[in-house]
C-alpha cells in the first residue's frame, strides 16, 4: 500500500512541476480589438498563428490569453466577419495590445479550406464555392438552416416536409440529394440506410455553427464517390475560440417551437467541452395533390374524376383492379377500376407533428499547441416526411454517431462510426393499399377492395339493366361502391392502421424499420515543397453493413456488406509572384461491385489588380458516382411494381411500350466530365462579383427504367407471364448539361447591402432517344433572388429576399408532373440588446404565402412566421 502511495505522491510531484514549468513559458496576452471608429467589435476570433490556442472577444471588444514566447516572438491572427482580417507580431507577453480591422462589406478577404481541402482564400478557389458565415445563417429563416441556402446563387433545395429538405447544385435535383454529399466538420452525415441527408435533422443545430462551404460542381477528385455535383460542409464553433453559454427560443404559427442551447468552456489551456442541444416542433406541411398520377409511361390510370376511379398523387391505397373479359357487360371489359384510396392526412393522424431533436457532446484536448485531439457524439432523431419510391412517414427516425479527430498543422487522421435507426417509421402507400386488402371481417376471405370492386360491378349491371347509360351506370356504381369504404375516422380504421404500421412483415406491414451501420476513416498530410509549392496526399475507407430484415433490402439471409477505398493526391505550385495558382489533382477509389475508377481535377486562377482583387479561374476535372446502397441492393413490392437492385448479372425482359425483348446490364459507376470557367472579384470597395459558367458531359448516366420480366433476371415465356419490374440502370448515350450563375452584392452602407443572384441550368435532350429512360433533371431552368440587409443604428438589424424560380417537370419512382412557377419572401428582423447580452428575433418564411412546392407530390411550403430570442453569456 505504501508503494501505491509513493507512486501516487511522486506522479502528482511530476505534474505540478509540469504545470509550474509550462505556467512560466507561458505568458499573458489581453487587449482590445475595435473598429476604425473605435467601437467595440464582441465575437471577434484571435488565434496564435500555427497553435489550435484562440479566443473571441466579449461584448466590450476584450480579449485575453496565455501564450509561449519559450520559441521566439508569436504571431496573433485577428478576424471578424465583414472585416479584414489582420496579423499582430509579439516578442513577449503584453496585456495592452489594441487592434483596429477595417470593414470590407464584400466579404472577398473571407477563408475557406473546402475546395482545395486546405486553407485559402475563397478569391483564391479553383472552383465555384459559396461561404455562409454565422451572421448570415442567423438571418436565415426558420425551420430549417438549409432551406434559406436557396438564397445563394446556383443552390436548389428540395422540400418534401417541413424540416426534410435536400440540396442539390447543377441539375438533377432530387429530394434524395444522391449527387450532393453533405459533412460536418468533415464527417458524413447521412442514413446508411437510405443514403439521404435528411436536411439538417442530422446536422448542426443553429447556434453551433461557424460557417456553411457549399462546393458546385465535382469534387471527386478530393472527396470521392458522389461528391458528383457539390459538396455542402458545416463547420462547427471551436469550444476553446467560442466560450459560454448560448440560448436560443423561438415559436411562431403552426404551433412552431424551436429552442437551442450551447454551453462551451475551457479548462485551463489544454482542455475544452462544449454541449449543444435544439429541439424543434411544428404543424408538419402535408402533401395534398390529388392530380392523376402519371409516373411511367406504362402506368395506366384514368383521368382525374373519372367515374371508374383514378389514382391521386397524394392518395395511398388506390387499388386497381382491370375487369375480366369475361364480364357480360362488353362496356367495361378491359377497363381499369380504381378504388379510393386515402389521403395523406388521413394515414398520417397524429403523427402529423415535424419534430426533431438533437444532443452533440464534444471534448477536445491540446496534445501540444498544434495538436488537437476532438472527440463527440451526435445523437439525432425526427419525425418527417420523406419521398422516393414512394411517399415515407419518417417518425422519430434517427441516427447515432460518433466520430475522433487527431489534427496538426498540416494533417489529420479521422474516424467515426454512424447508425440508423427506423423506429417507427412507415411508407404510406403500403399503408393505404394493405388496409383496402383488409378482411371487411374477423375470418372473412372478403377484402375492403373486393366488397367495393363487387358493389361496383354489380351496381352497374343492374343500372344497364335498368336502362342507363354506360356513363349513367359508372355513376351509379362509384356512388354505390363508395359507401362500402373504411371511415377514416372509425375504430376499424383506426385499428388496422395503428396494426399495419407496427408491422414490419414484408407483404404485410408497412412499417420501415432500417438498421444500418457505416464505419470510415480517413487521414491526410500536407508536404510543404518550398514556399510556393504544396503536395497533400490522403486516403480513406468506408464500410457499409446494411440491415432491413427485408423489408427494404435483399438481406433476408443477414446483413449485407458493401465497401469502399480510395487515395488521393494534389499538388499546388504558385508562379509570376503568387498571382498564377496551378493545381492538380487525382484520386483512385476501389469498390466492392465496381471496377475501380480515376477522377482527375486540372485548375488555374490568375489574380490580376493590386490587391489581387480580380481573379480569373479555370478547371476540367471528371467524377463518378456510385449508385446509392437502394440502387444496389433494394427489394421493395409495390404492387403494381417490384423495385429491384442491378449489381449481380442485369436483367432480361420486355419493354412496356414495344413489348419486344431488352437486355438490362448491370449497374455500373456513372462518369461525369465537366469543364468550369469563372470570375470572383471585387470591384472596387463596395461591389463583389461572382460569375461562372459550366458544360458537363455524363457517360453510364444512372437512371430508373421499368420493364416486364422475372424477380431473378431471367425472360419471362411471354410478356403476360411476368410482372413489372423497376432497375436502376445506366445509360447507353451521353447526357449533357450545361449552366450559368452570376452574383452581384453592392455594399452601400451599414444600413443597406444589396444582393442579387440569377442562375441557369440547361439539359440537352436533343440525343436522348429511349422514353423508358428517366433522367430526372428536375431543375428549373431559371432562377433568380433579390435581396437587402444591414444594419440600422448599431442595434437594428433586418434581411429581406425574394426568390423566384420557373416551373419544370419533376420527376421521382414516386410521381410525374409539371410544378408551376414558385416563388417565396423571407424576412427578418432583430434588435440586439447589449448590455443585456440579448437579441430580440422576428421574421417569415414565404411571408406572402405563394406557390412554394419543390417537388412534384410534395407538399404546399406556406408561410411561417415567428417571434424569439437569443441570449449569449460569454
Amino acid at each position: 500500500m505504501r508503494k501505491h502511495y509513493r507512486f501516487l505522491f511522486l506522479f502528482l510531484l511530476l505534474v505540478t512541476q509540469s504545470v509550474l514549468v509550462m505556467a512560466q513559458e507561458l505568458g499573458s496576452v489581453a487587449g482590445r480589438v475595435q473598429t476604425e471608429s473605435g467601437e467595440p467589435m464582441p465575437g471577434a476570433t484571435i488565434f496564435i498563428r500555427g497553435t489550435f490556442i484562440g479566443t473571441s472577444t466579449d461584448r466590450e471588444g476584450k480579449f485575453s490569453l496565455r501564450a509561449d514566447f519559450s520559441e521566439g516572438p508569436v504571431t496573433l491572427s485577428v478576424s471578424f466577419v465583414g472585416y479584414e482580417s489582420r496579423e499582430v507580431t509579439l516578442s513577449q507577453p503584453d496585456n495592452t495590445v489594441q487592434v483596429q480591422l477595417k470593414i470590407n462589406p464584400t466579404q472577398t478577404n473571407e477563408v475557406i479550406a473546402s475546395a482545395s481541402r486546405v486553407q485559402e482564400g475563397i478569391l483564391q478557389a479553383p472552383v465555384t464555392v459559396e461561404k455562409i458565415t454565422s451572421q448570415q445563417v442567423l438571418r436565415l429563416p426558420p425551420p430549417d438552416v438549409q432551406v434559406g441556402l436557396n438564397q445563394f446563387k446556383g443552390i436548389d433545395v428540395n422540400s418534401t416536409s417541413m424540416i426534410m429538405n435536400s440540396l442539390s447544385t447543377r441539375g438533377f435535383n432530387s429530394a434524395k440529394s444522391e449527387r450532393l454529399i453533405q459533412l460536418t466538420d468533415y464527417f458524413d452525415t447521412q442514413s446508411p440506410s437510405l443514403n439521404v441527408n435528411t436536411g439538417n435533422l442530422t446536422g448542426l443545430p443553429e447556434v453551433d455553427i461557424e460557417s456553411i462551404e457549399i462546393i458546385h460542381g465535382p469534387a471527386s477528385a478530393l472527396y470521392g464517390a458522389n461528391a458528383f455535383n457539390g459538396v455542402l460542409l458545416q463547420n462547427s464553433k471551436d469550444p476553446f475560440v467560442n466560450e459560454g453559454l448560448t440560448v436560443r427560443a423561438r415559436g411562431g404559427e403552426r404551433s412552431f417551437f424551436d429552442g437551442q442551447l450551447r454551453y462551451a468552456r475551457k479548462i485551463g489551456e489544454k482542455f475544452a467541452f462544449k454541449v449543444t442541444g435544439a429541439y424543434l416542433t411544428a404543424n408538419d406541411w402535408l402533401a395534398n395533390n390529388y392530380s392523376a398520377t402519371s409516373t411511367q409511361v406504362e402506368r395506366r390510370n384514368n383521368a382525374q374524376g373519372s367515374t371508374l376511379g383514378y389514382e391521386a398523387v397524394n392518395r395511398y391505397g388506390d387499388v386497381p383492379f382491370t375487369v375480366p373479359a369475361t364480364y357480360p357487360i362488353a362496356d367495361l371489359r378491359g377497363k381499369t377500376l380504381f378504388m379510393p384510396g386515402f389521403e395523406e392526412k388521413m394515414l398520417v393522424g397524429n403523427d402529423d407533428k415535424a419534430k426533431s431533436i438533437k444532443i452533440h457532446p464534444t471534448v477536445s484536448y491540446l496534445l501540444t499547441n498544434s495538436i488537437k485531439m476532438t472527440v463527440g457524439a451526435n445523437y439525432n432523431r425526427g419525425t418527417a416526411s420523406y419521398q422516393s419510391s414512394s411517399r415515407y412517414r419518417l417518425k422519430d427516425f434517427g441516427t447515432n454517431q460518433y466520430h475522433g479527430e487527431i489534427k496538426g498543422e498540416r494533417w489529420f487522421l479521422r474516424g467515426q462510426s454512424i447508425q440508423d435507426f427506423g423506429q417507427n417509421s412507415y411508407d404510406l402507400n403500403f399503408l393505404g393499399a394493405f388496409i383496402q386488402n383488409s378482411p371487411v371481417a374477423t375470418g372473412s376471405t372478403v377484402t375492403y377492395a373486393q366488397q367495393y370492386f363487387g358493389t361496383y360491378l354489380n351496381t352497374y349491371g343492374g343500372a344497364r339493366q335498368a336502362g342507363q347509360t354506360d356513363a349513367q351506370a359508372q355513376a351509379t356504381a362509384l356512388a354505390a361502391a363508395t359507401k362500402t369504404q373504411l371511415d377514416p375516422n372509425g375504430s376499424t380504421f383506426q385499428g388496422l392502421r395503428s396494426t399495419i404500421i407496427k408491422d414490419a412483415t414484408p407483404g404485410r406491414g408497412a412499417r420501415l424499420n432500417p438498421s444500418s451501420l457505416l464505419n470510415e476513416g480517413n487521414a491526410q498530410y500536407n508536404f510543404k515543397l518550398g514556399e510556393t509549392s504544396d503536395l497533400i496526399v490522403g486516403a480513406a475507407y468506408r464500410k457499409f453493413r446494411l440491415g432491413s430484415n427485408g423489408n427494404l433490402f435483399s438481406d433476408e439471409n443477414g446483413r449485407i456488406q458493401n465497401h469502399e477505398l480510395g487515395g488521393y493526391a494534389q499538388l499546388t505550385k504558385k508562379l509570376l509572384d503568387e498571382r498564377l495558382k496551378l493545381a492538380l489533382a487525382g484520386r483512385v477509389d476501389a469498390f466492392k461491385n465496381f471496377n475501380s475508377s480515376f477522377s482527375p481535377r486540372a485548375s488555374v486562377v490568375y489574380s490580376a489588380g493590386s490587391k489581387l482583387q480580380h481573379n480569373f479561374r479555370a478547371s476540367y476535372g471528371r467524377a463518378f458516382r456510385s449508385p446509392t446502397q437502394l440502387d444496389q441492393y433494394i427489394k421493395l413490392d409495390l404492387g403494381q411494381v417490384l423495385l429491384l437492385g442491378n449489381v449481380d448479372n442485369g436483367y432480361q425482359g420486355y419493354s412496356l411500350i414495344s413489348g419486344q425483348a431488352v437486355n438490362i446490364a448491370a449497374l455500373k459507376l456513372e462518369r461525369l466530365s465537366s469543364y468550369e470557367v469563372g470570375y470572383k472579384g471585387a470591384l472596387g470597395e463596395k461591389v463583389a462579383v461572382d460569375v461562372n459558367y459550366y458544360r458537363n458531359y455524363y457517360n453510364d448516366f444512372i437512371g430508373a427504367q421499368r420493364f416486364i420480366g422475372n424477380a431473378d433476371g431471367s425472360r419471362p415465356a411471354t410478356p403476360a407471364a411476368g410482372r413489372v419490374l423497376q432497375v436502376w440502370t445506366n445509360a447507353n448515350q451521353e447526357v449533357r448539361t450545361q449552366g450559368a450563375a452570376v452574383g452581384l452584392t453592392y455594399a452601400f452602407a451599414p444600413f443597406l447591402n444589396l444582393a442579387a443572384n440569377y442562375s441557369l441550368n440547361v439539359q440537352d435532350r436533343s440525343d436522348v432517344q429511349n422514353a423508358e429512360f428517366q433522367t430526372y433533371f428536375n431543375t428549373p431552368k431559371h432562377k433568380y433572388n433579390v435581396g437587402a440587409n444591414g444594419t440600422v443604428l448599431n442595434h437594428l438589424s433586418y434581411a429581406i429576399n425574394y426568390r423566384w424560380a420557373q416551373g419544370h417537370e419533376y420527376g421521382l419512382p414516386f410521381a410525374v408532373g409539371q410544378l408551376s412557377d414558385y416563388s417565396a419572401t423571407d424576412a427578418f428582423l432583430g434588435y440586439n440588446l447589449a448590455k443585456f447580452g440579448s437579441t430580440l428575433q422576428a421574421g417569415a418564411s414565404n411571408l406572402f404565402n405563394a406557390n412554394n412546392v419543390q417537388v412534384y407530390g410534395g407538399p404546399q411550403i406556406g408561410r411561417l412566421v415567428y417571434v424569439g430570442i437569443q441570449v449569449d453569456i460569454k
